[in-house]
């Protein structure tokens, strides 16, 4: 049974399964730009808080690809676990790789949901130990009903369901930790669409600052009032 506590920096770990093209060519049940804006966003909000991560990939130069450039950009000293199996759970370098990471909480980002994600899932949680948290909005079935029914079935299991940006405000929780907060906001400014924008307005229209500037004055979040960049 999964325990009903938030994700954080310390509890949680991270795997990416199968990022490559050839599967992503598949994906039907999310545009594919959104997809990979996603999963990249997850990724570098991974390396904000310092949080382990893995990278799965599977028949790499006989059929799916190489691993999107801009999640390599992200991790560019982090091995590629290479394997045969659907399931990322049957490689044993897999299960090393969480196993020495440590953490019960295992975070994940695939695909295809139905395949990949799904019995690694399973596998996890049976075989593991591990309780899991499906990214739903970073991975992708090959059609909307293959993604959703899978997210349901392992629902069903206890897996939890989350959205990339849910993770990193969960893993944020708290506006006044300083260490953390101008990259968060860089970040969301960067993927999160609408939220990004509504951010812009609140730096240039309520609290004033310049229009154009790469990197313009942050927000306090104790006191709401700007305060120049660095």
């Amino acid at each position: 049974m999964t325990k009903p506590d938030l994700l954080t920096p310390e509890n949680s770990q991270l795997i990416f399964i199968d990022h490559q093209p050839q599967m992503a060519f598949g994906v039907q049940s999310i545009d594919r730009q959104t997809l990979k804006n996603n999963t990249v966003a997850l990724a570098k909000s991974a390396k904000i808080f310092g949080v382990p991560t893995t990278i799965t990939t599977v028949e790499t130069e006989a059929f799916s690809g190489h691993t999107y450039p801009e999640l390599l950009a992200v991790f560019p000293e982090a091995p590629l676990l290479e394997r045969t199996s659907m399931n990322s759970w049957d490689d044993q370098k897999v299960r090393d790789a969480l196993a020495q990471n440590g953490q019960k909480k295992v975070v994940v980002s695939g695909l295809w949901t139905e395949v990949c994600n799904n019995s690694f899932a399973f596998s996890a949680m049976a075989e593991g130990g591990y309780e899991i948290y499906m990214v739903a909005d970073a991975s992708g079935g090959t059609t909307k009903e293959a993604h959703d029914y899978a997210m349901q079935r392992m629902i069903q299991a206890g897996v939890v369901p989350m959205t990339w940006q849910q993770v990193l405000l969960e893993w944020q929780r708290d506006w006044a930790k300083r260490d953390t907060y101008d990259a968060v906001i860089d970040l969301v400014k960067e993927h999160s669409g609408a939220y990004g924008m509504g951010v812009d307005y609140a730096y240039t229209m309520v609290h004033k600052a310049p229009e154009r500037v790469e990197h313009g004055p942050r927000i306090d979040p104790v006191s709401a009032t700007a305060v120049a960049a660095e």
